[in-house]
This record gives structure tokens, sequence and C-alpha cells, in this order.
């Protein structure tokens, strides 16, 4: 098990945000703000479902993995809150939430069920947002021209998802998960995922009056679609899950690990 220790990250979020904070541009400012919006409700629905799952385990399992799942649920608290306070700004800004209340429903259908398919799905997402928060704490200098709280905001939550990417799914194997059910989850939570992070991005460049702008895909193609870009980069670590012998601790995570080591100044430890 890791041990996962919560921070609290030292930036100002009270002053208001600029419109385009991510150096000007319109698209990765639209696809950063599509991602946060999701983050508060996502991130409850994570730590119900560890929660849940850590509490179906028997009795004499539950302390080994007591700490960790303490753990889990802090960190994951912390960018709930984060996140809650970063979207205040995008919504006085005049952009709308259509992802949270979609994923909220979807949620709802899975109250009463087997606690196995909320870790299973907890676990799909965690490695979407670990092979992102990998991707981004490697390529960190794609962030430079953002407001430097901000790039600090996302390397922060990046390099914690590097940190806690196992917890979910050793869970979801100690209750004794089936495979199919990793990969079927794993394939919904896919197309899930990206079709709402497109549409939320949409309706956010809708709102901006910036959709129809040539420059506006053109840095979208190549953030996502680029020599160095997200999609291009992260296909290998996804299909990576289908493997049976998969373990998300087999994925790459020093840059995780270095960020924290060479910027602890930008966090405090809570509790010591």
């Amino acid at each position: 098990m890791t041990e996962l220790v919560v921070r609290r990250l030292l930036i100002d979020l009270d002053t208001p945000l600029g419109r385009h904070w991510f150096g000007g541009d319109a698209f990765r400012t639209a696809f950063f703000n599509a991602l946060s919006m999701s983050f508060p409700v996502g991130e409850q629905f994570f730590i119900d479902s560890v929660r849940n799952g850590y509490k179906a385990l028997p009795l004499e399992q539950q302390e080994s993995y007591r700490q960790e799942v303490q753990g889990f649920i802090g960190q994951e608290a912390t960018h709930r809150r984060i996140h809650g306070l970063f979207n205040a700004h995008l919504e006085k800004q005049g952009l709308v939430n259509a992802w949270a209340p979609r994923a909220q429903k979807r949620m709802a259908l899975l109250e009463g069920t087997d606690p196995r398919h909320a870790l299973a799905i907890t676990a799909a997402n965690e490695h979407f947002t670990a092979i992102f928060a990998e991707w981004m704490l490697a390529n960190h200098d794609l962030l430079d021209g953002a407001e430097p709280r901000l790039k600090t905001m996302w390397l922060w939550h990046s390099a914690e998802e590097s940190e806690h990417k196992s917890t979910a799914f050793e869970l979801y194997r100690a209750l004794g998960g089936s495979e199919s059910w990793r990969l079927a989850w794993f394939r919904r939570v896919t197309w899930i995922f990206l079709s709402d992070a497109l549409r939320q991005t949409v309706n956010n460049l809708r709102r901006d009056g910036t959709l129809w702008r040539w420059s506006t895909w053109k840095s979208g193609a190549a953030y996502l679609l680029g020599r160095r870009g997200l999609l291009r980069q992260a296909y290998g670590a996804w299909r990576d899950y289908f493997r049976a012998d998969f373990h998300p601790a087999q994925q790459e995570n020093r840059h995780s690990a270095q960020w924290l080591a060479d910027n602890a100044g930008q966090y405090s430890l809570v509790g010591r």
C-alpha cells in the first residue's frame, strides 16, 4: 500500500481568474476549465466509492487498508474544495457547468448496487487522471504562460492523482472484482469521459465567443494530437489497462515524486 499524505495548497484562489488564464489561449483554457467542472462531483463519487468499498471488506482486512483509504479521502476532499473555489470564478465569468448534472444523474443509477461497480468506475477514472497527470508533469513547460498560481494548482493536483492511482484498483481486487467488469467499465468510462470533456469544452468556447475561430481549433489539435499531444502520448498507457496483468503501479510516477520534492514550498502537510 502507499503512504498518502494530505497537503494544503498555498495559493491564492480569491483573486479572480483571467478569462483566458492559460497564456491567452482560448482552447486550452476552455479544456482545463471543463476538466475542473467535473472534479467536485467526481471527487465526491470517488470518495464515496472508496469508503463504501473499504466498509465492504472483512474486518480483518480493513486495518491494512485504513491509512491509505484515509489518505485517499483526504487528498480527494482537498481537490474537491480547491476546484470548487476555481469553478466559482468560472460561474462568475458566465460559464455553465453542464457536465456535473449529467454525471450526478448517472451516479444516481448506481445507488443500492454492488459497491464493486462504483469501485471499478473509480479505478477507471483514476487511470485516466493518472495518465493525464503524468503527461502534464512530464510536459510541464506546456503550462508556461498560464497564470503561475494556476500552473501550480494543476501540477499539484496531477502529482497527487499519480500518487493515489492504485487505491480504488486494489480495493476492487481485494473485494474479488472480476476482470470482465473491470474492462467493461473501463470501456464505458472511456466513452463517457471523452464525450463529456468534449461537450463541456465546446460549451465553454461557445459561451466565450471563440468556438468558431480557426486559432481555437488549431491550438486544440496541437495540444491533443501534436507531437507532444495528450491523446497521442497517452494512448499506450490507456491501452495498458486492458492487459490481464495490469496494475496502476506499473505506470510512470517519477515526475510526480520529483514535482512534490521540488515544490515543497507550495504546500503544507495537514496534521504534521
